[in-house]
This record gives C-alpha cells, structure tokens and sequence, in this order.
C-alpha cells in the first residue's frame, strides 16, 4: 500500500465521520406558511376596549384593562376602527360607551367629550352627574373612505396624577364601535 493511497482512505474516513457526526447537527429549517384569513386578525368597526384582540386598535391614550371589563383613558385618547360596508356612500354612526365616574364630576363639576373621525369634527357631549352613557353621533361618508379611519376623542378636562397614581385619568370607556346606516 503506498502513501498516496494511505492519505486518500484516511481523508475519506475522516470525510465520512464528519458526514455521520454533523447530520444530526443539521436541522430542517421550518417553512412557515403565511397566515390564513381564519388566523389573520381583521380590524373590526366595534371593538370591546377590554378584549386582547382590539388591543392594536387602542391607537393612544388608554390604560390597562380593569375588572376585566373596561379602561380608563386619558384626556385624549385615540382608537382606529374599520368602516363599515357601505359606510363611504351612506355614513355611519359612531358609538361610545363610557362611565363617568363620581369623583371625576366630585373633581371636575362636569366634562365634556369630544370626537373627531377622519377629517370631521363630531358634536361635543357635556356630562354633568355621574353614571352610564351612550355617545352616539352621525358620522359623514366623507370621513369614512379607506380600509381603517382614526377616531381621536379630547376631554376638555381630565384628573391629574394624585397619591399613588401617576396616571392622568379622564373617563372609563367599555366600547367603540361604527355602524352603518
């Protein structure tokens, strides 16, 4: 056997025990397919402020859920919603579900809620006692073009940060939604 040939086989086994030994280190790459219109979260046109899957429509201006069921928001608070079909030709209502809490009119005396969705400006609501309410307001075909509007809300007043809380605190919000007309 000569030298030559010595070399070859050794580098061949050499080869092949690298071959054995690196095989299992070699993991299949995962092709992941693209999400399906089942898993692909759709914007909604009403969303429930406390459900994780608004979450990404809570654009600015809300704190975390509380009692599972709703948010308090600050003085100005924005949200993004789908219009709803048809909305672009007839309209759509906007509506709002809030609380206004006892110590915000105990603070405050009153406070008035604003709202603007696309480019319209919406009629301000004074409330001056405490308790439920529905803001409802007609929205124009002209605000309501495109695949997702801007509704952004203002306070004219909100609680400043006292005691323990750092948060600047204006109204509790349970849900926000357009329908159509």
């Amino acid at each position: 056997m000569t030298d030559t040939s010595f070399t070859r086989r050794r580098a061949l086994a050499g080869l092949c025990c690298l071959v054995i030994f690196a095989a299992p280190a070699c993991k299949r790459r995962k092709v992941r397919s693209a999400a399906t219109d089942e898993e692909t979260p759709r914007m909604a046109s009403a969303i429930s402020v406390a459900d994780p899957k608004a979450e990404p429509q809570l654009v600015t201006g809300f704190y975390g859920v509380e009692s599972g069921a709703w948010r308090w928001t600050g003085k100005q608070f924005t949200v993004s919603l789908r219009p709803p079909l048809g909305a672009a030709t007839k309209g759509a209502k906007l509506s709002v579900k809030v609380t206004v809490p006892q110590v915000v009119i105990d603070k405050n005396k009153n406070v008035t809620l604003s709202a603007t969705v696309g480019n319209a400006a919406l009629a301000p609501e004074t409330y001056t006692t405490p308790g439920d309410y529905v803001y409802v307001r007609d929205v124009p075909p002209s605000a309501l073009a495109g695949d997702s509007v801007r509704v952004d809300f203002s306070l004219d007043k909100a609680m400043a940060p006292s005691g323990g809380d750092i948060r600047e605190l204006g109204i509790i919000v349970f849900s926000i939604g357009l329908e159509g007309k």
